[in-house]
């Protein structure tokens, strides 16, 4: 099958489209890539054929940007939405152009992150099957709320409405553009509704967020979507600096950009109160040179590699650090910024191994270092543990790619059938 995989967001939401696209390549099919040009790095890693979206993610994120403003004060979702509906509402006719360009010939369309509009459009356009994918559950139910709504805060009787509303404000924000898109490039009637009966793949952990009951037939919950670079390999100076002691505290806050770096800086010694960490900047703009010597400075690893060798990760709750750690079997401290992070912070304290999240909007070091100690129990480390090996017998990637194959062959017998 001939592919087209569409996404828009960080690198946290390239890469495990990334790693499925490999792994459809696995299988025998051609899928093709398409996402912001900066965060495609994995896709080149994987051998992953791919073009760019017009765009540029990480300048969104840079100070004085509206995505920037939303990290920076942990803003409530309609500020959130607002800032994401601009980004997609000025690519959009762009990204349908590009979008239509490159589907030519073939058999379906993946659509996930800001893209997801558009990518559904082009699919109705070439009259060919279109599957969602997601990062974080978007598909209403009543066991929990929006993940981008407080997690506790909402009562249980409001779950499953609270997902129709934030779904129907973004289409809300989006459907003006995107409407003017589907007309002008594709020649489609303008879209009252948002979409809601086509397949959702979820490359999220069953043992981190188990099937809801209500979940119609057509979402899945597949597993991580992340492939191990076999090819990388560590520094030796970071072999070295492992070797030297106990494992370190790993700090990293993904694609994450806009806060007070110098207080964050400041922060993160005091909490870490000496002891042995490594720091990734990731695409914080902090300066490293300024952290005294028990901080190690790494650029891009291999979390598959690294974390099992570290004894906690202090990270943002992006869905992809957070499914990593986990799965390494270590704690974890939360920092949540903005969007699902807080849904995921609030999955990892239910499942004990992480304490109370450390609000990335006010970061105190009295709260960082409480919730290191929490990560520091014996028996957090023992649950992490446990629940690292569960989902080490997870195979998210076969079970998409089994799920897209069995789709792909519904609709030929289908088509046959009505032919």
């Amino acid at each position: 099958m001939k592919i087209a995989v569409v996404t828009y967001g960080t690198e946290g939401d390239t890469r495990p489209l990334a790693a499925l696209c490999r792994a459809l390549m696995n299988a025998g099919h051609a899928p093709t890539l398409l996402a912001d040009s900066g965060t495609l790095g994995s896709a080149t890693a994987l051998g992953v054929p791919s073009a760019p979206l017009s765009g540029d993610i990480r300048g969104a994120l840079m100070p004085g940007e509206g995505l920037s403003t939303v990290v920076n004060q942990a803003s409530g979702f309609n500020s959130t939405a607002k800032a994401l509906a601009q980004i997609a509402n000025t690519h959009a006719v762009a990204w349908m152009r590009e979008v239509v360009d490159a589907s030519e010939g073939c058999d379906a369309i993946i659509a996930s992150g800001l893209a997801a509009f558009v990518g559904l459009s082009v699919a109705e356009y070439r009259g060919i099957r279109a599957i969602g994918t997601g990062l974080f559950p978007i598909t209403p139910t009543a066991d929990f709320p929006s993940p981008f709504l407080p997690p506790d805060k909402i009562p249980r009787w409001l779950n499953r409405f609270s997902h129709r509303l934030v779904n129907g404000a973004l289409w809300q924000a989006f459907r003006k553009t995107t409407n003017a898109a589907r007309a002008s490039i594709c020649g489609l009637p303008a879209r009252r509704s948002v979409w809601t009966d086509h397949p959702m793949l979820y490359g999220v952990s069953p043992t981190l967020l188990a099937r809801p009951h209500d979940w119609p037939t057509h979402a899945y919950v597949c597993g991580q979507w992340s492939i191990a670079n076999t090819e990388w390999t560590p520094p030796p100076e970071l072999e070295a600096f492992l070797a030297e002691g106990e494992p370190p505290i790993y700090i990293g806050f993904g694609s994450m950009a806009g806060f007070d770096r110098s207080q964050l800086v400041k922060t993160l010694i005091t909490a870490v109160a000496g002891r042995r960490a490594l720091f990734y900047p990731g695409w914080s703009g902090v300066d490293a040179s300024v952290l005294p010597e028990n901080f190690f400075v790494v650029g891009e690893t291999s979390h598959h590699w690294l974390f099992p060798r570290t004894s906690m990760v202090i990270h943002h709750g992006g869905s992809g650090t957070t499914h990593s750690a986990t799965r390494a079997g270590v704690p974890s401290v939360v920092v949540p910024f903005a969007g699902d992070q807080f849904f995921w912070a609030n999955r990892l304290e239910r499942l004990g191994v992480a304490g109370k999240p450390v609000l990335g909007k006010r970061i105190r070091s009295e709260d960082l270092a409480r919730a290191i100690a929490f990560a520091d129990r014996e028996e957090v480390r023992a649950r992490s543990t446990a629940i690292g090996a569960k989902m080490a017998g997870e195979d998210g990637l076969r079970h998409a790619v089994r799920t897209i194959e069995r789709l792909m062959a519904d609709s030929r017998v289908r088509e046959t059938v009505s032919g």
